[in-house]
């Protein structure tokens, strides 16, 4: 069966990368729109009218205007800004988190993809919330490293154009504690107050490594929390909690750049432990999710030309 996709804002680094891929795809025919039209609400109704599954890439205030005037149109829209994480009347992007997700995702024409520090930090701290391991109001710290892709067309020119030294070296942004991914952090890994969240860009251009650091519970150990996390995420395509046979001396964040799948990593010692989830930011923290997304919402095998 072929399905009509339009991607509104195909521009943009989730866009560009979004069509790159499904062009590949047989059963996709993408349906396109001119230049001089691409800003025209009236022409871009018509094609998310025309399509299967829309993809919104646009600024929140631009999806905010065309999910308001789309809002009697049966098309599913799939929107990547951050404009409605948060939105109860949209499911959350994250079928991993449980079945209710998955549902919610194959049922609803309106979903909301998952930011990509917001993927890495939901991943480490659900499931320790949802065990009552670790207290719902607990003050926990999130380091989130990731490639300057994620920062869109400009920070990718900036990087890869002649260059002020100091983009050489790592650097710690949104240090007012006011990051756009923390409300979805807080609400879907079930948390009474935000967490204090260190996002680091660093001079590579795709990969993301988010980590957090705990006490361990009384009467547990490495192997138990791997365990939890394994019945967590268990028979998840996407999602891997690696095994301590398996596990590297160092944690890359640029190691699973190219791919769609992410890795749960757990280490430390027998008094206190990291959790660490690596993945492309590119990937699972964008337009892979979005296209598991669409392949869910349409009914098709979550997979479907994704690069696990």
């Amino acid at each position: 069966m072929m399905f009509k996709v339009f991607i509104d804002g195909g521009e943009g680094t989730t866009g560009l990368r979004l069509a790159q891929r499904l062009k590949q795809r047989e059963d996709i025919e993408l349906l396109a729109i001119s230049s001089d039209l691409r800003k025209n609400v009236d022409a871009r109704l018509e094609k998310i009218d025309q399509a299967d599954v829309a993809f919104l890439c646009l600024p929140d205030a631009a999806s905010r205007e065309v999910a308001e005037a789309a809002k009697d149109c049966e098309t599913k829209i799939i929107d990547t800004s951050t404009a409605f994480r948060c939105d109860p009347g949209w499911a959350y992007g994250f079928p991993e988190l449980g079945p209710s997700y998955f549902h919610a995702i194959q049922e609803s024409s309106r979903i909301a993809n998952p930011g990509c520090h917001a993927t890495g930090s939901i991943a480490v701290l659900a499931p320790l919330v949802k065990a009552q391991l670790i207290p719902a109001d607990g003050l926990y710290t999130l380091t989130s490293l990731t490639g300057y892709s994620g920062g869109g067309k400009k920070m990718i020119a900036s990087y890869e154009n002649l260059h002020d030294q100091e983009l050489d070296a790592p650097r710690i942004y949104a240090l007012g504690q006011q990051h756009k991914h923390l409300p979805e952090i807080l609400k879907y890994a079930e948390l009474e107050q935000a967490p204090i969240f260190l996002p680091i860009v660093a001079p590579y251009y795709a990969g993301m490594l988010v980590t957090a650091g705990f006490r361990m519970p009384a009467d547990l150990s490495l192997a138990a929390i791997r365990k939890l996390y394994a019945d967590f995420f268990k028979d998840q395509a996407f999602i891997t909690v690696v095994q301590s046979e398996e596990m590297p001396k160092m944690l890359g964040s640029n190691t699973l750049a190219g791919k769609d799948s992410l890795r749960i990593f757990i280490c430390g010692n027998e008094e206190r432990f990291t959790v660490s989830a690596q993945f492309d930011n590119l990937g699972k923290g964008a337009s892979g999710a979005a296209i598991e997304n669409m392949n869910i919402a349409m009914g098709l095998d979550p997979t479907t030309g994704l690069e696990l």
